[in-house]
Parts: C-alpha cells; sequence; structure tokens
C-alpha cells in the first residue's frame, strides 16, 4: 500500500508538470525550505516542525538543468519503488551519468536533489527506494528483534544477546521489525570504542540494558531504530556522547529533536524522550577529566547553536551548559574517563549517573 501511495505522488506531480508544459504555462516544484530558520520547536510535540517556508523551482533558462535533475530524480523512485529494488545514494549519482545534460557533476548535487524530492512527496528516501552508505548502527544487550526472511516469509528472533564479541547492526529499513525485551532504559552511545568496552564486559547484562552504538551522528535508520523500540517497549533513552559542541548540538540534538535539514520527516526520526547522561562541562570538573582545549570551529558552533538553535534556545539548563563550556575554553572525549582506570566508566560514572536520572541534561 505504502508503495503504491509513493507511485501515485509521483505520477501525480509529474502529470501536473505535463498539463502545464501542454497548456503553455511554466510548470514549477514546491518544496519545504529545509534549514534551522525554517523550523520551531514546540516541547508538547518534541521534535522540530517546519514553519511553511516554501521554496519554488520554475523551469526556466537558469533553472533548466535542476529542473531536469529533479525530473529524472523522480523517475528513478518510480522506478525503485515498482520495481521493488533499491540504490544507495552514491548509485544514484552514478545513474545520471546516463542523463546526458542532465548529470550531476558531483554528489553532493544529486544529494541535494534527493533531498528536494524526498522533501516534495513529504515521503523519507527509504520509501522512494534509496538506502544509506553507511551502516544503521550496532546493537547489543538484553533484546530480540523479529524480522522474517525476505524470500521465505519465515519469522527470525535475533537474540542481541548471542553475538558473542559482536552486535546486531540495524538494517537499513527498520520500520517492520518487532521487539521483545525487559530491559530497564537504552543507551545510546556516540563511540564504537565505548561501546565495545561495555559489550566486552556485558555491562548490559549487569544493568538489564540495551545498547546501541551510534558512531557519530546516527543514521536515520538507527535514529528510527531507537524510537521504535523506545515507544513500543515504553523504555527511558539515555545518550551518551563526547563532551564538545558536536556532540551537543549535532549528535544529541539530532537523536533527540531531529534537524533543519530533514524538518519534513522529524516526526519519524526523532527520539523526544532521550535524554542527554554525558559528558557534561560539569563532570569534567567533578570527575577532574583531562581535556582539549576547544578548536575556533567549536566555538563558532557553540555561539551559532546559542544564536539560531531552537531547541538550545527553549532549554535553559542547555545554554547554561553551552556557556560553561564556553568559558572553560575545553572539550572531553568520553574515553578520558579512562584516567581513572580503563573500565572507570563502567564501576563509577555510569552508576553514579544512573542513580540520579532527574538531574539529567533535557
Amino acid at each position: 500500500m505504502a508503495q503504491k501511495k509513493v507511485v501515485r505522488l509521483i505520477t501525480r506531480e509529474a502529470k501536473g508538470i505535463h498539463d502545464k508544459i501542454l497548456a503553455r504555462k511554466s510548470p514549477s516544484l514546491k518544496m519545504p525550505v529545509r534549514s534551522l530558520a525554517n523550523v520551531s520547536y514546540r516541547p508538547a510535540k518534541g521534535y522540530f516542525q517546519l514553519k511553511g517556508k516554501k521554496k519554488e523551482r520554475t523551469l526556466s533558462v537558469g533553472t533548466v538543468k535542476t529542473f531536469a535533475q529533479s525530473l529524472r530524480m523522480m523517475s528513478l523512485c518510480k522506478q525503485l519503488v515498482e520495481t521493488d529494488d533499491i540504490a544507495t545514494k552514491r548509485e544514484a549519482y552514478y545513474v545520471s551519468k546516463n542523463w546526458d545534460e542532465a548529470r550531476f557533476n558531483e554528489q553532493s548535487e544529486s544529494d541535494a536533489v534527493m533531498d528536494d524530492v524526498e522533501a516534495l512527496f513529504g515521503v523519507n528516501r527509504e520509501q522512494l527506494g534509496f538506502i544509506p552508505e553507511e551502516k544503521g548502527g550496532e546493537v547489543a544487550g538484553q533484546l530480540i528483534v523479529i524480522d522474517h526472511d525476505r524470500e521465505t516469509g519465515e519469522e527470525l528472533r535475533i537474540d542481541c544477546t548471542r553475538f558473542g564479541s559482536g552486535a546486531y547492526s540495524i538494517p537499513s529499513k527498520v520500520e517492520d521489525l518487532g521487539f521483545e525485551t525487559d530491559a530497564k532504559f537504552i543507551l545510546a552511545i556516540e563511540t564504537a570504542g565505548m561501546f565495545q568496552r561495555l559489550v566486552k564486559h556485558s555491562w548490559w547484562r549487569k544493568t538489564n540494558s540495551i545498547l546501541i552504538s551510534m558512531g557519530g551522528v546516527p543514521t536515520r535508520a538507527c535514529r528510527r531504530f531507537i524510537r521504535r523500540l523506545s515507544d513500543a517497549k515504553k523504555l527511558p533513552v539515555y545518550v551518551f556522547v563526547d563532551g564538545d559542541p558536536y556532540g551537543y548540538g549535532n549528535i544529541y540534538r539530532t537523536l533527540k529533536v531531529g534537524s533543519g535539514n530533514a524538518a519534513h520527516l522529524n516526526e519519524f526520526f526523532c527520539v523526544p524522550q532521550a535524554r542527554f547522561l554525558g559528558v557534561t562541562p560539569q563532570d569534567i570538573i567533578d570527575y577532574d577529566l583531562p581535556t582539549h582545549p576547544l578548536k575556533e570551529v567549536d566555538i563558532k558552533r557553540a555561539k551559532d547553536s546559542l544564536k539560531n538553535d531552537p531547541f538550545i534556545q527553549h532549554h535553559k539548563p542547555w545554554q547554561k551548559a553551552i556557556q560553561q563550556l564556553i568559558k572553560m575554553g575545553v572539550r572531553v572525549e568520553q574515553q578520558a574517563l579512562a584516567k581513572h582506570g580503563l573500565n572507570y566508566v563502567m564501576e563509577e560514572y555510569l552508576p553514579n549517573k544512573l542513580a540520579n536520572t532527574k538531574a539529567f541534561l533535557p
């Protein structure tokens, strides 16, 4: 049914353009402006929402190439959906090499047009047949993921406690997965190294939890997986990232409320119930952690978030934390806790934090 809906949307838009051309009128495409300047944050909703500002791409001498690229990308989407096939963003770029004058010179161009098409139809690119190049994240702990064999339809029960020294990889499409768990919470972790340390020592067993490695800014599949799992099983989500402006304003903020660039889909790809466990600026002091100086890009990112980020502007505790970091002039990594011993993070830091979750940053 979802596939038929996507095909209908593409066909209807294409017909409208065709009819305008036959009527000797200039066809156009209207899509949301995807930026922080065009989003608002409402705590009751819990994610960034578009304000409604749109951009219009009208066929003219100056826009003919971009307009043609948009139509060819729509055609590729329709082909993928109708044949139940997939393509990575990189493959889409190379497919365009057969589009003559409409071909893309750089992948950044094809990515931008793909995002525009996604926003135009109000669906995610996975529904259009495009999958990410990167992994969706890794999972270990008290969770059984229920999937199905694509060829036979047989139910597959994937026990995330039985991967030895490895972990379950989140697939690019997670919408049809089911979950069984009696875990108490989800811990989303920025770095693969910290995730591996906790997995190595089966920390998830001792705490009856589910560990998820985000690998930096979490992919949309990873965010959707966490959201669906948390919603389905009513699990709190705690987020453990580096103590720097990127960890706060990009990794955590994107997981919790989404981004301006994908505001048309934030409702599905964010985790409003997520709370920030650490590392906080105050942790640097309380745990006497080794640090690195803030770089110019860090300072700029921090000041930009205070000035322009609707989420940060809404939460005074976050404003205070970022201002504290700027004043201290330093940043800290998760691994800095190893100063007190390799397993200090498991034996002291995380237990201390989890004993007072009400004190977490929003």
